[in-house]
């Protein structure tokens, strides 16, 4: 894999570096044909999210920790409401396309491209099996893997990101992984995966027979019980036969007893409806008297209401008159009050005039005063504007001052700069700098001078409005009183005006007054005595009510007389039938049927349970069969079960693929060990263990590097050894790794990455550094490799430089190169 060119679009890294939200760069016309390429620049400019980006891969693996391949979310690093990232790329003599478009407007959403060049054309990736790059992730993340293999080895071996960890922190799970996939031992992997699901998949079986043989289990004890249950079915049936024949029995003599004593009910059938006449007679004439009597207690309570309404209405005309002259005498005390004050009204018509003036004077002072606190406040907006005028000008001021310190400061290096007056002058960029700031200097003297002169107008200027508003300081005080004594004097002529309204009041008065007087002296005092006709209505009322009491009394006697000639008729009669005595042989016949057919049911029931025991017994007989079945069964699928377990852990990467990665040590120590030898001397040398003693002193599968010291005589793990010592330890394995991959695989990269990992290095051991470099591309056959480094000395070996501070001018720069 070989990066062709990259443009970043919306980067956060790039726009806080760099300044700008695009940046394109061509690494062919950038980088050519150079092995060795350093990405250099301030701190901050976005080496290593261009570095992060030179990959197809879709994550930032300095971004994601656990070697890139942790969590991460591109949208925690773009900052557009729509991001692009767009890498040409060439691996295995093709040239690819990587567009990577993640939207944020809303809701998120990430399209991934991949193109492969046909031609002059682009067209969407298609692998061997349909599968087609069609913007999903997933689709993308599948081609590229198609391609150049798992992302995991890709990050261990070809791309060293930015605080990745070293291979002796990686656990016994993940190495062998990793190095599995170095060996191409994915068909060994994929044979043990197939058995362990094959053994799930009779284990999934298993638990399903044994579930059935549980419920067959229970089956049958379930149909033992029901054999317990039933007992002993043919005894119960000769039990209900002989219960029967008794309960017929008892039926049959409750029966006749009923026949006799309907006999006797049909004698006495004549004397009930004798009996019946009577008493309906005798209820006929109860209902006639309580009808005549309930007419005349409506006549009397017609009549009754009759003399309340006259009393109502003598009541109500003495209210009447009792009201009237109260209403009149009322009146007349209002219209005498109105009289009393005729002196206070004329008073108020005098001073009218005099109070309106008042108000107008009063009205014009106050908006005088309103006029002048308006200026003040202008006043006091122009001198506020006037400071912060001032103010400006002197922040921009001190700005132009500490750029002409800086002008002078750059153009004093011109005698400094140790190429001046050398061949070197005309491409020195830092005299050159320095030249610039001479001929910007009295630009920045001239906007200084502007500055002063334009701050001193300022001030005179603040001078002058703050003088002015001196005077009109106390306008506001002022008003307040001015407002208050006009409201004063508003609501004394709104009393006055309404006294002066009431002038027509006191003629109408003295008119109203003497009629009122006329109106109480005609009205007659009246106690409530009756009329003429309301005495002779009262009298017409007594006499018609005592007449409806004599007739009550005379209805009652008549009644009274019916009524005992029918209970003496009553009474002459014979005793009724007792008709109990037939309910209670009813309910002897009843209770003998009842008992009959609670006889009936057993016996029926007794019936039904032998044929239930019959087809238990079936029943029983038949799940035993089965469940010697299921057992056999089961045996089966155990044994075959252990078989594919076994299967599955020879497969697995404790088995064959453990084995492997024990026969690929050698090799891999091997080709670190000419790595450490070519580039740092025959100090130290590697070994793979896979296997690791315990505390007990037992072995176990694991992984451990043991570094043999050839001037110290001994052999450690490299855990214990320094920060600076693993770092070399661990580039010369994980190069080794890339190397192995490259010889036994037969998958080429191309390019190698690496991102600052000559940190804890001293000087002496960084230049030894990149001469392990060199050796890595001369023995794997690598194209060229990429590194940030912020050690200039190891930027300098290189065999171009791409420094991003270029990119940081507003018209775009391109990158510059060295050989």
């Amino acid at each position: 894999m070989r990066p062709v060119s990259l443009t970043l679009k919306g980067f956060r890294g790039i726009r806080d570096g760099l300044g700008r939200d695009v940046i394109d760069l061509d690494f062919e016309r950038l980088a050519g044909s150079a092995q060795l390429i350093a990405i250099v620049g301030s701190n901050g400019r976005g080496k290593t999210t261009v570095m992060d980006n030179m990959t197809p891969f879709p994550t930032m693996p300095s971004r994601a920790g656990a070697d890139g391949l942790g969590g991460f979310s591109y949208y925690d690093q773009v900052c557009l409401p729509e991001s692009i990232k767009d890498l040409v790329w060439e691996h295995g003599g093709e040239r690819y396309r990587s567009q990577l478009v993640f939207r944020r407007s809303g809701k998120k959403k990430t399209e991934a491209f991949l193109h492969v060049r046909r031609g002059d054309s682009w067209q969407p990736m298609r692998l061997g099996d349909g599968t087609v790059s069609d913007g999903k992730l997933d689709t993308y993340v599948q081609c590229i893997e198609q391609i150049l293999g798992s992302a995991e080895t890709f990050f261990t071996s070809v791309f060293a990101a930015q605080g990745r960890r070293q291979l002796s922190a990686y656990k016994n799970a993940e190495i062998k992984t990793l190095l599995a996939d170095l060996l191409g031992l994915d068909e060994i992997r994929a044979l043990g995966a197939k058995a362990l699901e094959t053994a799930k998949l009779l284990k999934a079986g298993l638990a399903a027979v044994r579930q059935e043989r549980t419920g067959l289990k229970a089956e049958v004890e379930q149909v033992v019980g029901e054999l317990a249950r039933l007992g002993n079915t043919g005894g119960r049936i000769v039990e209900a036969e002989n219960a029967k024949a008794a309960g017929q029995a008892a039926l049959d003599r409750a029966r006749e007893e009923l026949a006799k004593h309907a006999a006797k009910r049909d004698v006495a059938v004549q004397t009930e409806a004798r009996r019946n006449q009577l008493t309906m007679e005798r209820r006929s004439i109860i209902e006639a008297g309580k009808a005549a009597l309930g007419a005349l207690d409506a006549q009397d309570r017609r009549e009754g209401e009759r003399l309340d309404q006259l009393i109502r209405r003598i009541s109500q005309r003495a209210e009447d008159e009792r009201k009237r002259r109260k209403e009149l005498t009322e009146q007349r005390a209002r219209l005498e009050a109105t009289l009393k004050i005729a002196g206070v009204i004329k008073r108020a018509s005098q001073r009218l005039g005099w109070a309106e003036s008042v108000v107008v004077r009063r009205e014009a002072r106050v908006a005088e005063l309103r006029r002048d606190v308006e200026r003040l406040e202008k006043l006091r907006a122009d001198s506020k504007l006037a400071r912060e005028r001032i103010a400006g000008i002197e922040r921009e001021a001190g700005q132009a001052s500490l750029k002409a310190q800086e002008l002078s400061r750059r153009f004093g290096l011109t005698a400094e700069v140790p190429c001046a007056g050398t061949d070197l002058q005309g491409r020195c960029k830092l005299l050159s700098d320095a030249r610039a700031a001479q001929s910007l200097k009295p630009s920045a003297d001239a906007q200084i001078s502007r500055l002063q002169e334009a701050r001193t107008k300022a001030v005179h200027h603040l001078r002058d409005i703050e003088a002015r508003g001196r005077d009109l300081t106390a306008a506001p005080a002022r008003l307040n009183v001015a407002e208050a004594t006009l409201k004063r004097s508003r609501e004394r002529l709104a009393r006055l005006s309404l006294l002066a309204a009431r002038q027509g009041e006191l003629a109408q008065a003295r008119e109203l007054l003497a009629g009122i007087g006329q109106q109480i002296e005609s009205l007659l005092p009246n106690d409530g005595e009756e009329t003429v006709e309301e005495k002779a209505e009262r009298g017409a009322i007594v006499a018609t009510r005592q007449a409806v009491v004599a007739q009550r009394e005379g209805e009652a006697k008549r009644q009274r007389d019916s009524l005992r000639r029918l209970e003496a008729a009553l009474a002459a009669l014979p005793a009724p039938f007792d008709a109990s005595q037939i309910e209670r042989v009813q309910r002897g016949v009843e209770e003998a049927q009842r008992a009959l057919v609670t006889i009936e049911a057993t016996y029926v029931k007794a019936v039904r349970d032998q044929q239930a025991g019959e087809e238990f017994r079936r029943r029983k007989a038949v799940d035993e069969g089965r469940l010697t079945a299921l057992d056999t069964r089961m045996r089966r699928i155990e044994g075959q079960v252990g078989v594919w377990l076994l299967f599955a852990k020879c497969m697995s990467n404790d088995g064959l693929i453990a084995l492997s990665i024990d026969d690929s040590g050698p090799t891999l120590s091997g080709l670190a060990n000419d790595l450490l030898l070519a580039c740092y001397g025959p100090r130290f040398t590697v070994s793979l263990k896979t296997l690791v003693e315990t505390a007990k002193g037992e072995t176990r599968e694991g992984f451990d590097i043991v570094v043999h010291d050839a001037e110290l005589g001994e052999a450690k793990s490299v855990t214990q050894m320094s920060a600076g010592e693993r770092v070399w330890i661990n580039e010369s394995l994980t190069r080794a790794i890339a190397l192995y991959l490259t010889q036994n695989s037969g998958r080429q990269y191309e390019t190698l990455f690496s991102d600052e990992a000559d940190g804890p290095l001293d000087p002496e051991r960084k230049r030894m550094f990149m001469a392990m470099k060199r050796e890595v591309l001369r023995i794997g056959g690598y194209r060229q490799e990429y590194f940030v480094s912020q050690t200039p000395e190891l930027a300098a070996m290189a065999d171009v430089i791409i420094n991003l501070d270029q990119f940081r001018c507003a018209g775009g720069a391109a990158a510059r190169s060295s050989t």
